[in-house]
């Protein structure tokens, strides 16, 4: 669950770079590599497991995929997260800056 959830971000993200000039001036992509890493990580890890579990890996309790989708969920929103205090650090459209001085 986790590897679908963080493979459906990385496609959303990379479609909403792909398409506009502004979310590539906003930095985007690297929200992109982010979720593409994290499907890469977790791609890795599901080999892994399938290797060790074999048939019993397509037959997953409840309860272990209801945290896995807390888990993608989590990851999704702590990308999130991170992109938007690069996007507060760098401020391409002088948001925080004309913010400031107004407040002085």
């Amino acid at each position: 669950m986790t590897l679908l959830i963080a493979v459906f971000a990385a496609a959303v993200s990379t479609a909403v770079w792909y398409r506009s000039a502004s979310a590539r001036r906003h930095s985007v992509g690297t929200l992109c590599l982010m979720y593409w890493g994290a499907s890469l990580m977790w791609l890795v890890d599901a080999v892994f497991e399938y290797a060790e579990l074999r048939e019993a890996y397509f037959t997953p309790a409840a309860a272990d995929m209801l945290n896995d989708a807390f888990l993608g969920l989590s990851v999704v929103a702590l990308g999130l997260v991170i992109w938007l205090g690069i996007l507060l650090v760098r401020d391409p459209d002088s948001v925080v800056r004309k913010a400031l001085h107004r407040g002085n």
